[in-house]
């Protein structure tokens, strides 16, 4: 990529005042993994995730009370707090304690290599140190998506992009597993290289739920859903901020060093919805693969939006 995405950061990265991010955080004191942590292990280790849903919130804004369900296998048990993270931890705690699970001191978080290596002598799995960092830093899991295959049947080449709350990566490989591993190793070098850098000022992201564009009423998304894209001449990238604007997301555009086989330029449109849409395009200039991958993701929100 010949960008790095390190544009508006989301709300849930937290940094201390006094220091950087560090990615090594140093292992003694060891404290207890939060039951949170614990039961998200647990279920990545049968293959079975929990699912947190959010009964009810109630009360005064000073004084909120919230409730949430948790389900894992066959238990499902109820939390209740004066935020949704203590709510969520009281009933991940009530589903560890039906298990009999005790959270265990976290363990030091391995050191990463800041190569591009996926082949099978890399010892650390990058995916995996991703995860757990998400889990102690109470980050969102990271999120990858594939957003360009290429080359003959017998020869593919995978592009994978790897989010993690504010930053993107990509990783390319001949297959999505090495390619999503390449990306979060070049992530996971990100991070060791934003640890020794100043506080930087992380501020939310703005996003929106795809499922949301069906009941949405604006003029922008009304006009989407009527009319064709398929106009000439059309500024699909002025269309696509309008309604980004009017929608509350943001649109990013990645440009690919390499042309493609036709000799044209490629460009990657990155909308910051809840699932991350990447959308892809090419012409015969820099400014026509934005257009044309404007033109794409257009046609990607126009099918969601107008979806029963």
């Amino acid at each position: 990529m010949s960008q790095d995405c390190l544009s508006a950061a989301a709300a849930r990265i937290t940094v201390n005042s006094n220091s950087c991010l560090d990615f090594q955080e140093q292992p003694s004191p060891s404290p207890a993994k939060t039951p949170i942590q614990v039961l998200h292990e647990y279920g990545t280790k049968i293959g079975n995730l929990p699912v947190y849903v959010m009964e009810k919130s109630e009360g005064e804004a000073h004084h909120p009370l919230f409730v949430f369900n948790v389900t894992i296998g066959d238990i499902t048990c109820t939390g209740q707090g004066s935020s949704k993270k203590a709510a969520k931890h009281q009933a991940a705690e009530a589903a560890l304690n039906i298990l009999e699970i005790k959270p265990q001191p976290n363990s030091a978080l391995p050191k990463m290599d800041s190569g591009d290596g996926v082949g099978p002598q890399d010892q650390t799995n990058p995916i995996g140190v991703l995860q757990e960092l998400a889990l102690q830093r109470g980050w969102r899991l990271p999120e990858y998506s594939v957003c360009m295959e290429t080359g003959p049947p017998h020869k593919r080449e995978f592009t994978i992009t790897c989010r993690m709350e504010a930053l993107t990566e990509t990783g390319t490989g001949n297959s999505k597993k090495f390619a999503k591993r390449a990306a979060a190793q070049k992530m996971a070098a990100k991070l060791q290289a934003l640890s020794s850098c100043p506080d930087m000022p992380w501020t939310p992201r703005p996003s929106v739920r795809l499922e949301c564009l069906r009941t949405s009423s604006g003029e922008k998304i009304s006009m989407l859903r009527r009319n064709p894209l398929s106009i000439p001449n059309t500024d699909y990238v002025q269309m696509m901020l309008d309604l980004s604007k009017e929608q509350g997301f943001e649109v990013t555009y990645f440009d690919i060093d390499e042309l493609t086989v036709n000799g044209q330029y490629q460009c990657l449109a990155e909308l910051s919805t809840i699932p991350v849409t990447v959308c892809h395009g090419t012409g015969i200039t820099c400014g026509n693969a934005h257009n044309d991958a404007a033109h794409s993701a257009l046609q990607y929100v126009k099918i969601m939006a107008s979806g029963k």
